[in-house]
């Protein structure tokens, strides 16, 4: 039989998804479970991956706490590990921010003088790209990074 000679590679994916309560209380709680998600996908709590996954939920969960904050609503964290086959190497870690202010999508500046605005260029500096999407006509937005970890 002729046709398509390609050999197709099975790609594993693993998912966490979790509801926090849009207070610093659930961005700490976020960060937490976040750093256990990891060890239980094999990197180890003071593993370079880990404190990298771990440091950008933490940012992206305290900005949706301070800036995407709306009455009522809760924000999503979402981690998505592909494995390296089609990534050229290493796994791949999507992290996902979902938070209800759609009207307010980060921006990645300079830091002033203050104590704020450092956290995209952490985000920035740690992921491999970023970036924010408006989902569900609108509703909600998600800011999201993805960061190559080395395979397990």
């Amino acid at each position: 039989m002729q046709g398509d000679a390609r050999v197709q590679v099975p790609v594993t994916v693993r998912m966490f998804t979790q509801l926090f309560s849009c207070t610093p209380r659930g961005a700490r709680l976020a960060r937490r479970l976040v750093a256990n998600r990891m060890d239980v996908w094999g990197f180890a709590y003071d593993s370079e991956a880990s404190e990298a996954v771990t440091l950008v939920v933490a940012e992206l969960a305290a900005n949706a706490v301070q800036h995407g904050r709306v009455r009522g609503r809760d924000f999503r964290v979402r981690l998505i590990l592909r494995d390296g086959h089609g990534y050229g190497g290493g796994d791949v870690v999507r992290v996902e921010v979902s938070d209800g202010r759609t009207e307010r999508l980060p921006v990645l500046r300079e830091p002033g003088d203050g104590e704020g605005g450092r956290g995209l260029l952490l985000v920035a500096a740690l992921a491999d790209r970023w970036g924010t999407d408006l989902c569900a006509g609108g509703t909600y937005k998600v800011v999201w990074a993805e960061i190559r970890v080395p395979g397990r």
